[in-house]
Parts: structure tokens; C-alpha cells; sequence
């Protein structure tokens, strides 16, 4: 478990390097570990843990609040990503959302999966309230720290 903790905090840092040197690639080979970040669509490849892609299926776009987005950061009920991955909608293709709109949540819900080194890390409410901005589409990158969902 340690490993991983070391190898999601290397992504964690060449995001952040990533961002600072607007370089549009990284890569670094470390014995049989390969880590590569793109900004160009692409995420996290890790050669060393082979593994199928979840299929993907096409998703509408989400409908944001006007005045929720227009600073997220600063909402008291934003949601984070924990992590740079993957954001997938629903548990899988063919299922709903886990969330739309103006839908009601608990505190501790799964709202959202964040995929990251193959590894499906779900996303909970941070609080109770409702959904009012979804500010993420299924299948799209993420940062970390990036701004998810907005819930009152």
C-alpha cells in the first residue's frame, strides 16, 4: 500500500510541474515503472500495471449553475478531485449518473469515480444538500484540486 501512496504522490508532483512549466509532456522511466502525463486528452500511463480501459460510453454534457461557477474554488460545497485521473460519471457505461443536477445527496455518497493507475477511486459527498453544479463530463481528465461539483 505504501507504493502506491508514493507512486499517486510522484503524479500528484509532475501534474504540478505539468501546470507550472506549460510543458504539454512528461515522462519518466524509473526500472520497469514508466509514468507519462499529456495534456493533450490523454492521462496517466503506467507501463508496468497492464490492464484493460473501462469502456466509455458518450455522456451529455453537464448542465452548471450560473452563479455556482463562476468562482467554484470559493463555494463552500465544492468537491475536489483527490487526485489527476479520469472522471467516470457512473459505476459503469450502461448505468445513470450517480448524480444529476438538482438531485438530492447525503453526506459520504458516492457522487463520482476518479480513475487513477487503473485503480477506481470513488468520490463521496463532502456534505448533505443538493447537486448545482457538475462541473466535469464523463471520460474527461482531472487534475488535482480540480473543482468536480458543487453541492449546497
Amino acid at each position: 500500500m505504501a507504493k502506491m501512496q508514493v507512486d499517486t504522490q510522484l503524479i500528484r508532483d509532475l501534474a504540478e510541474l505539468l501546470n507550472e512549466t506549460d510543458l504539454t509532456e512528461i515522462e519518466v522511466e524509473d526500472g520497469e515503472r514508466k509514468v507519462k502525463l499529456c495534456r493533450a486528452g490523454a492521462t496517466v500511463h503506467v507501463a508496468s500495471a497492464p490492464a484493460p480501459a473501462p469502456a466509455v460510453a458518450a455522456s451529455t454534457a453537464p448542465a452548471p449553475a450560473a452563479e455556482s461557477t463562476a468562482a467554484p474554488a470559493d463555494h463552500p460545497g465544492t468537491v475536489f478531485s483527490p487526485m489527476v485521473g479520469t472522471i467516470y460519471t457512473s459505476p459503469d457505461p450502461t448505468a445513470d449518473p450517480f448524480i444529476s443536477v438538482g438531485d438530492t445527496v447525503s453526506a459520504g455518497q458516492t457522487i463520482l469515480i476518479v480513475e487513477a493507475m487503473k485503480v477506481m477511486n470513488q468520490i463521496h459527498a463532502t456534505k448533505g444538500g443538493v447537486v448545482k453544479a457538475i462541473m466535469v463530463e464523463n471520460a474527461q481528465p482531472v487534475e488535482y484540486g480540480e473543482a468536480l461539483v458543487i453541492i449546497e
